[in-house]
């Protein structure tokens, strides 16, 4: 238990050179109006999200996400509950050819411990 917490409280540490803060997230949703993507599957993001999330579990991510996002130059930011499936969601746009794609460091779980508010469905 003691070494789960120790991984939870170091995963946004060890991703922050991977993704953005929550900080930097909310100043991209602000200023450059990015799309935000949960990739958590259905159940997860009816238990909480980024407000004005769209939920498109990572599974479906090839498949869909050019009908989610039109513009594949515009901001698109990924989010998870912990990082890492996010994380692969990035890579994954970048490879279908969406420019400006970030992931959310942490996840949810470092949206959360930042004081971001989160919806539920």
């Amino acid at each position: 238990m003691a070494l789960a917490s120790g991984v939870a409280l170091l995963l946004p540490v060890l991703n922050k050179g991977s993704g953005l803060s929550p900080q930097d997230m909310v100043q991209l949703m602000n200023r450059e109006k990015a799309t935000v993507i949960d990739v958590c599957e259905p159940e997860e993001f009816a238990k909480g999200h980024v407000i004005g999330a769209k939920n498109l579990p990572l599974g479906q991510l090839e498949d869909k996400l050019a009908q989610v996002v039109k513009n594949k130059s515009a901001p698109v930011v990924m989010v998870c509950q912990v990082g890492a499936r996010s994380a692969r969601a990035a890579a994954t746009a970048r490879k279908l050819g969406f420019e400006n794609v970030k992931s959310l460091a942490g996840g949810l779980k470092a949206w959360q411990a930042a004081s971001m508010p989160i919806e539920k469905v």
